[in-house]
């Protein structure tokens, strides 16, 4: 018996086979797009120190020595610190730490973002309220302070400045999910999903979640640089990574009072931070202008 195709219904596989080609095409223009390649390799540098760092350099990161705050030479390309430490050693064998906390704080925030922002976004009304409402009182205050005080409880851990950073990069991408959500649940694909008698979270985590990737990418992108600096910043007041990590913000914290007289303590370790934070931060311009545009 021979079949009567819909012209309404696209056959079986379009709908795949368009999403492949648009995705596709979204990594071919951020291919071509100098900012993400510049941001990528600097990346990818700092992503081979963290993994073969050690291998890398000719001195022990951990190991003292004799010579203390020497100035860059042959034997110490980035000097020694003032318990006689090689720091080019310290800053290849430091991008580990930021690389293992930062990634995994944005990645815990923008997954329990993301699943407030579309139970918010999607239900509304008193779910909506009191959620927001909880959500406007975390934004309320100065993050670092939070951060401090929860990390001061708590103690001082790698898993600790995980949570800690995770929770407070949850409401403000909470925040951008549910302004996202709430014109999605108004199309016609959610609203023929209802009509089907689809659950509510079925149609959040299988309708709606596929076509708000794009500004959760974003979020995460943008976050994951904030990430780094907060990492940082709570390293180099005490309350994050402690030492004898090489963590560039603790080799900061440890060399600051002798920066006058010793620059090269702190000025490789703070060059590397900020070239991480600029790499994550062209990665995540590049991927917005190219979901713009």
């Amino acid at each position: 018996m021979s079949t009567v195709e819909n012209p309404l219904v696209p056959p079986p596989g379009t709908l795949d086979a368009g999403l492949r080609t648009g995705r596709r095409e979204l990594l071919h223009q951020l291919v071509r797009s100098r900012t993400f390649l510049v941001g990528v390799a600097i990346l990818a540098f700092w992503i081979a120190c963290a993994v073969v760092g050690e291998r890398l350099t000719p001195n022990d990161p951990y190991e003292t020595g004799e010579s203390v705050l020497t100035g860059p030479d042959a034997t110490n390309w980035f000097g020694t610190d003032k318990i006689g430490r090689d720091v080019f050693a310290r800053v290849v064998a430091g991008a580990r730490d930021i690389l293992i906390v930062a990634p995994l704080a944005t990645l815990l925030g923008t997954v329990l973002g993301t699943i407030f922002g579309l139970v918010v976004g999607y239900y509304r009304g008193l779910v909506d309220d009191v959620i927001s409402r909880v959500i406007d009182a975390v934004l309320a205050l100065p993050l670092i302070i939070f951060a401090v005080t929860v990390v001061a409880a708590l103690g001082t851990s790698r898993a600790t400045v995980i949570v800690v950073i995770g929770v407070v990069f949850t409401p403000l991408i909470a925040r951008t999910v549910r302004a996202t959500v709430l014109s999605e649940r108004e199309l016609d694909y959610v609203q023929a999903a209802k009509l089907r008698g689809e659950r509510g979270p079925y149609i959040m985590f299988v309708e709606i979640l596929p076509n708000v990737m794009a500004p959760i990418l974003v979020e995460f992108t943008v976050r994951l640089g904030y990430a780094v600096f907060a990492v940082a910043s709570l390293s180099f007041i005490g309350y994050g990574l402690q030492p004898p990590s090489p963590d560039w913000a603790v080799q900061v914290f440890e060399h600051y009072s002798v920066v006058s007289f010793a620059w090269w303590t702190v000025l490789f370790p703070s060059l590397a931070i900020a070239s991480l934070v600029v790499a994550v931060n062209l990665i995540a311009d590049a991927i917005t202008h190219v979901l713009e545009s």
